[in-house]
């Protein structure tokens, strides 16, 4: 059984779920429309740049979940996931999980976005597992904080070698060799270049101009 990574923003959907869900959170009136709305364009600026600042990002992000119950999250989500998600899939995206799927592989999501707002992405999408930065939840509710290592740039090889080491349990041999790594995005070259199988899926500039001069296939999903 091989393994098939997948990004997930940009790579397997037409957009980044953790910018989304912040517009969704001002469109909600969950956050100050203003406020939020400057700060979520700047850091999502600084992640296209490479440059950004990941526990300057993951305090604002997460601080508005600290709001909220459990339940009440999860109503807001399956809202997010009707009116924001579900508009961002991408059928060349979803044919490409059933080929891996048809070849017997295991499906790995791996992503920077937090667990509250991917899981139920990855869940629809049918994939196997997911990785992603993990929130901490503390008596039924999210404090802000993260649990273990930011699922971001070099961050994924960590998580993923964490992961392998308990694959067995999860029905996978814990291999990786033939592995794929799917990606748009330049702040995955640590784990492109760990893996036997890059594929760079509608790159940002950086990004293309990489795999250009590695050679990598280049694929659309769009």
């Amino acid at each position: 059984m091989r393994l098939a990574i997948f990004d997930l923003d940009n790579t397997l959907i037409a957009g980044d779920s953790d910018h989304a869900w912040g517009e969704f959170m001002v469109q909600e009136g969950m956050v100050d429309a203003q406020a939020y709305k400057l700060a979520n364009d700047q850091f999502y600026a600084d992640y296209e740049a490479g440059q950004l600042d990941l526990e300057a990002y993951l305090e604002f992000s997460l601080a508005p979940l600290t709001r909220y119950s459990l339940e009440e999250l999860a109503q807001l989500h399956n809202k997010f996931m009707q009116q924001v998600i579900d508009p961002l899939r991408l059928p060349k995206a979803e044919a490409l999980l059933q080929e891996h799927r048809d070849a017997g592989d295991y499906l790995l999501i791996i992503t920077s976005t937090n667990g509250f707002i991917t899981k139920p992405i990855a869940e629809s999408l049918g994939v196997d597992d997911i990785l992603a930065t993990d929130a901490e939840i503390l008596d039924d509710r999210y404090t802000g904080r993260i649990v273990g290592t930011p699922c971001f740039q070099s961050g994924k090889i960590t998580r993923l070698q964490e992961w392998l080491r308990h694959a067995g349990e999860r029905g996978f041999s814990g291999s990786l060799d033939d592995c794929y790594f799917y990606s748009d995005s330049m702040n995955d070259l640590p784990l492109l270049l760990q893996v036997d199988n890059p594929v760079v899926v509608d790159p940002d500039p950086a990004l293309a101009e990489h795999a250009q001069q590695a050679g990598w296939p280049v694929i659309s999903l769009r």
